[in-house]
């Protein structure tokens, strides 16, 4: 299909040449290596321009100087050596988009790298557009579950928000985000994830996950694995913006992942100390914030008039050590809208998903959160910090009041019930019933080694309950109270 639609632009083109006397620039290659290009001889060249070079490779200017620009390597043949012709093009980067591309895996330039036949997608969106004016804008209002207890009850997302995944290598950050995608299932979102620079194996592992729970059906790939030309890794993120952006302009929903911005960033710093951009703050070039505010700022929530769709975006960022305010980490939680921080010293105790609510925040997911989620979850947030609090007293042997006493009580089965496994997302429904259990003091009389099976033993009458957020509060309770009941006979 890429043949017929080449071969239709050159039927095209064909149709259009005259014979004629033309004048265009030329240059040529000066020096070349780690993925950049010197060229000479284009004085009419823009920042964000695709080059064409005499033996099939392709740059995309990145960097003008009075005699030369440097340009980054999108294709390289082994045949690109300093002496070659280059020209403009007068185009700007662009990728095929639509819904063509669900359950594709392809590289930014939006070639494709699973093995199937080239993709043949009738729209193309540019990489590298302007971000939708506050006018086209509305409120976020509804919500985007990711099936984690902790986020959906404690830090909600809702649709059209930049929330931060950000936490120290290993421990969750991607599996949390996978659970969110495969969450997604049936909910008419379109979900985009982006693999920048990770080794083929974990690529591999991420796609076959993603397949094994259906996921791929309704997901793109977009991956510059770490053997890529730095240029790949830098136009990644803004590959898969474009994907999700596209579809939000449409009037659909759509969700999209970067994993994860640190390495993205470094490829940054790679690339501008390749190209003799002054160095600012940690060698990273002056502009690393703009960098990544002109990505995030594409992901809203747009007006009734315009659709009405979203595009939410998780970003994962790495720390070192659970440093929260190195450069890179803080620079990325002032863009966002809130963060989910994974904590080491959660995640060897034991607790997964090792989310610490102290430093997890979502400035504005409440939002989009449903009022019998929040009615429910009011005050629990706020409960479960001063537990936080008191329970470091315990440590000392000091002797605490009863009151206190029913506070770290109810505050380690709040801990025991917000456990949840890696590739198990829980509908909204669930984390409705354990929260109307747990503040009806239905879990006070159970062990906190029982508090699992209790768990699934509500998931199991759940979906034949045929019980939703719309039904009232009395049903819930009567029906959460039987299923308690029922395990208590047993």
């Amino acid at each position: 299909m890429l043949h017929n639609s080449r071969f239709s632009r050159q039927t095209a083109w064909l149709e259009q040449y005259r014979l004629g006397l033309r004048i265009v620039e030329q240059g040529r290659v000066r020096s070349l290596g780690d993925g950049i290009v010197w060229i000479e001889g284009l004085p009419s060249a823009a920042i964000e321009e695709v080059l064409l070079l005499e033996d099939g490779s392709r740059a995309l200017v990145f960097h003008l100087a009075k005699e030369r620009l440097g340009a980054i390597l999108l294709i390289q043949t082994t045949r690109l050596t300093a002496g070659r012709i280059a020209h403009l093009s007068g185009q700007r980067l662009s990728l095929p988009v639509g819904d063509r591309l669900v359950g594709r895996v392809i590289n930014p330039l939006g070639d494709p790298l699973d093995g199937q036949s080239p993709l043949d997608s009738p729209s193309r969106r540019e990489l590298f557009t302007p971000s939708p004016p506050i006018v086209a804008r509305d409120f976020v209002h509804r919500p985007l579950y990711t099936g984690s207890k902790v986020v959906d009850t404690l830090i909600p997302v809702a649709k059209g928000q930049r929330q931060l995944i950000i936490g120290d290598n290993g421990i969750g950050k991607r599996a949390f985000a996978l659970d969110t995608i495969i969450n997604q299932r049936g909910k008419d979102v379109r979900c985009v994830y982006v693999s920048i620079g990770q080794k083929r194996s974990s690529l591999v592992n991420t796609i076959d996950t993603l397949k094994t729970y259906g996921a791929l059906e309704y997901t793109v790939v977009v991956a510059a694995e770490a053997t890529a030309l730095p240029g790949l890794k830098y136009l990644a993120p803004f590959a898969g913006c474009a994907l999700a952006e596209e579809w939000m302009w449409h009037g659909h929903d759509s969700l999209v992942v970067y994993d994860d911005l640190t390495t993205h960033a470094q490829t940054y710093r790679e690339l501008s100390l390749l190209l003799r951009r002054p160095p600012g703050r940690e060698a990273y070039p002056g502009d690393i914030f703009f960098l990544h505010s002109r990505l995030l700022e594409r992901s809203t929530c747009l007006a009734p008039s315009l659709g009405g769709g979203s595009m939410t975006a998780l970003p994962i960022v790495e720390t070192t050590q659970g440093e929260i305010a190195a450069y890179i980490p803080t620079n990325l939680i002032s863009i966002t809208d809130g963060q989910i921080y994974f904590d080491t010293r959660l995640f060897a105790a034991g607790t997964v998903p090792a989310i610490d609510v102290t430093r997890s925040v979502s400035r504005i997911g409440g939002k989009g959160q449903h009022p019998r989620i929040k009615e429910q979850a009011g005050r629990m947030k706020l409960d479960f910090l001063q537990f936080l609090e008191l329970e470091v007293f315990t440590r000392f042997g000091a002797k605490l009041e009863a009151t206190m006493e029913a506070k770290i009580k109810r505050g380690r089965l709040l801990r025991e019930i917000l456990k949840q496994d890696r590739l198990s997302p829980q509908p909204i429904e669930f984390q409705l019933a354990w929260l109307t259990g747990f503040n009806r003091g239905l879990f006070d009389d159970v062990p906190l080694e029982r508090i699992g099976q209790v768990l699934r033993r509500i998931e199991s009458h759940l979906s034949p309950s045929r019980l939703t957020l719309d039904h009232r509060d009395e049903q819930w309770a009567e029906a959460v109270t039987s299923w308690f009941k029922e395990g208590s006979a047993t």
